[in-house]
């Protein structure tokens, strides 16, 4: 275990735990992430570092891997120290004999922790990708079956079948766009989740010969020797099937979510969320949520929202620990520790 109490132990190293550990060095509060995967940045970095993101302040598009680059710069240039590869486990709440807020110790599958409070920023929990409903597929994944594109490059000249109708699919069909040999997208249904613009832009490439869409389609079969080769496509509505040449395919359906070992810490949930008040408050004392996992009345799921929450949730656990402290901060241009930074 370790010995020092930290003041706030975030959970999540995606855009809403890193800029919660920003401002928890910019308050003067110790903190720590956790993340189970491998780098920061969670979900962009694990499943879209190659795709851009255009609804963040200041930059009209940025590719998902800058934007973690900029925001895990900015959470560690007050020291927080960073616990890569790890699973959040097990959780015990130690009382102060002396009547103050007490502590948490918290397990991983690597270490013992022990912190004043805990902000979990984990997006959407743990998560795997939903697979296609055919029997055998898994045989071809790796081998042309791509349930996550970390690198556009790897499709290039190739024919490519995108599976779905949400932003993912969308969104894949227009980054491919000058890469892949051909695309085409296939939907069970004629309604779509994806955003409208991004709708309208796939529209105008098909008039433009530069893709195809197909509703009422979904995969029946895939056939090839070592990779794929072939795709099989059942129209749903007339039964017909036709066998089309494709190198890969790539399904975007959504996924799992899980909270995994979070939901024994006895907290308050809907679904796979878990439920805030308007201060990003759980209903345990000292143990605070905000981004994709939090909800409440109104909820909208985007990095600025997630971004703003964890301001919320951070200002607020540095009031817990300290009532003496104020939960606004005040503005960073007039705080002390930026002052050098403005001299330059």
């Amino acid at each position: 275990m370790t010995d020092s109490i930290t003041d706030v132990t975030i959970i999540g190293a995606g855009p809403t735990g890193l800029f919660g550990a920003f401002y928890a060095g910019m308050r003067g509060a110790t903190c720590r992430i956790i993340d189970a995967l491998p780098a920061l940045g969670g979900q962009l970095m694990a499943l879209y570092p190659e795709k851009f993101i255009f609804d963040v302040a200041g930059f009209p598009r940025v590719l998902a891997k800058d934007f973690v680059k900029g925001m895990a710069e900015q959470a560690q240039q007050f020291g927080c120290e960073v616990r890569l590869n790890e699973t959040v486990a097990g959780l015990t709440k130690i009382d102060d004999p002396a009547g103050g807020i007490g502590h948490f110790k918290l397990d991983t599958d690597g270490e013992s922790y022990t912190t004043r409070t805990i902000l979990i920023a984990a997006g959407i929990g743990a998560f795997e990708a939903r697979r296609l409903p055919v029997d055998g597929l898994e045989t071809w994944e790796g081998r042309g079956l791509e349930y996550t594109v970390l690198d556009p490059k790897l499709f290039a000249g190739k024919r490519v079948l995108i599976v779905g109708g949400g932003d993912s699919a969308f969104d894949w069909v227009v980054n491919l766009e000058g890469v892949a040999k051909s695309v085409m997208l296939i939907h069970r249904r004629d309604g779509f989740r994806a955003h409208a613009a991004t709708v309208r832009q796939v529209e105008r490439m098909q008039l433009l010969g530069k893709c195809e869409v197909r509703t009422f389609s979904e995969v029946k079969a895939i056939e090839g020797g070592d990779q794929v080769e072939r795709v099989t496509i059942l129209n749903n509505k007339t039964r017909a099937e036709e066998t089309l040449p494709f190198d890969a395919v790539i399904p975007q359906l959504g996924f799992h979510s899980d909270l995994g070992a979070i939901k024994a810490w006895g907290l308050d949930t809907e679904k796979a969320d878990i439920k805030v008040d308007r201060v990003m408050r759980t209903n345990v004392p000292g143990i605070y949520a905000a981004g994709d996992i939090a909800t409440y009345e109104g909820k909208l799921k985007l990095i600025a929202t997630g971004v703003a929450e964890a301001c919320t949730a951070v200002n607020n656990a540095v009031h817990y620990i300290d009532p003496k402290r104020k939960v606004n901060p005040g503005h960073s241009s007039e705080l002390k520790i930026f002052a050098t930074q403005q001299l330059g």
